[in-house]
């Protein structure tokens, strides 16, 4: 294969790891190193300077992965199908592990990264491919949802804080013409926010919807200082939902992704010519069982305006086109089966077994 200068580039740096290794400096000199027994916060993960490695959805480690098929002569749409209110479906998802993993921007690396809290697929790991998530288990109500979601633990003091049962991970759309929406291609992944983005960032973040939240204190881009007892801690985050149509997996986890722009003289949101294709927009809605004195609530990654999060796609292709066609395409309010209450004449697009009949 033609080595381009990325590529190039990110083989300069395995090849100084592998002499490092053989001097004897080991893998903590190169790489920060998350202990999830200790908390510790690592604000250098993520950082765009890591260099990829070879995996199995990237063999020559330049961190492109195109996609087959591309995606190609698609132009935004910029149609106004009729005002529907939602057009929505839920999947809900528990969580599945914790660790200091990350296989998107430490892929191939175990312990590399801050630790992150896993929901969905219950395989997830660094070493995790299109493949091994598609043949995984999953701790998502709908069978078919194989996907991998996560975040950076959060802890109160030394004591790590899950969320308890389901979360609601939201499928919207983000364009105007929702009808134009199109199901994520297998093996899509992506980042949303950073753990070193600054705090004026994260509040200004395309994704933000209203920060951390507890009991009437909304907005806030740190942890509130009190939240009443027996509330949860929420946050609420969006993810873009335009594609480029070419890759999978870019570099920096980002550049193929892009949040739809305003159309000119309109209020109407629509894809960038560079990143036509619309995508669900997958929205976190994630709840903390943690309440009172929030002093010393913290993220692995951090302070609170160091959120952010991961998704890497695994759905079963059958199953996420018909909840896109049904729920998105459709304008309905749907929960996890793909059924939407106040419009019960629509059906479901799953069974009670919320798998897809």
């Amino acid at each position: 294969m033609k080595l381009r200068p990325r590529a190039l580039s990110a083989l300069l740096v395995s090849a100084a790891v592998a002499v490092t290794a053989a001097a004897g400096i080991g893998a903590t000199a190169l790489t920060a190193q998350a202990t999830p027994d200790t908390a510790a916060v690592h604000p250098s993960a993520h950082r765009a300077a890591v260099a990829p490695l070879a995996t199995g959805d990237d063999p020559d480690g330049d961190g492109y992965i195109p996609a087959v098929p591309q995606v190609t002569g698609v132009t935004p749409s910029w149609n106004n199908p009729p005002d529907r209110y939602f057009h929505e479906f839920q999947a809900n998802c528990a969580v599945s592990k914790t660790a200091p993993d990350d296989p998107i921007v430490y892929a191939g690396r175990p312990g590399a990264s801050h630790d992150h809290t896993f929901m969905g697929n219950t395989g997830t790991n660094a070493f995790s491919t299109t493949a091994s998530l598609s043949g995984g288990g999953t701790a998502c109500n709908a069978v078919g949802d194989l996907s991998g979601y996560w975040m950076p633990s959060l802890y109160n003091g030394s004591q790590k804080i899950l969320p308890t049962g389901p979360q609601v991970i939201y499928y919207k759309t983000g364009v105007t013409d929702y009808t134009s929406v199109r199901p994520f291609p297998k093996g899509l992944r992506f980042v949303v926010g950073s753990p070193t983005q600054t705090a004026a960032e994260f509040r200004g973040h395309k994704g933000w919807v209203e920060g951390w939240e507890c009991g009437d204190s909304f907005k806030n881009t740190e942890f509130p200082a009190n939240c009443p007892a027996g509330t949860q801690l929420n946050i609420r985050m969006q993810s873009p939902s335009c594609w480029d149509g070419k890759f999978l997996a870019t570099p920096d986890h980002k550049a193929h992704m892009a949040y739809p722009v305003v159309k000119p003289g309109t209020n109407d949101n629509v894809c960038p010519a560079g990143h036509p294709v619309a995508v669900p927009m997958v929205e976190f809605k994630m709840a903390f069982p943690v309440s009172g004195d929030m002093s010393q609530v913290r993220l692995s990654s951090g302070s609170g305006h160091s959120f952010h999060y991961d998704f890497f796609n695994a759905w079963d292709d059958r199953t996420l086109n018909a909840m896109v066609e049904h729920c998105i395409k459709g304008g309905l309010q749907c929960n996890a089966r793909g059924y939407d209450e106040t419009h019960p004449a629509a059906g479901a697009v799953l069974g009670p077994d919320y798998r897809l009949p």
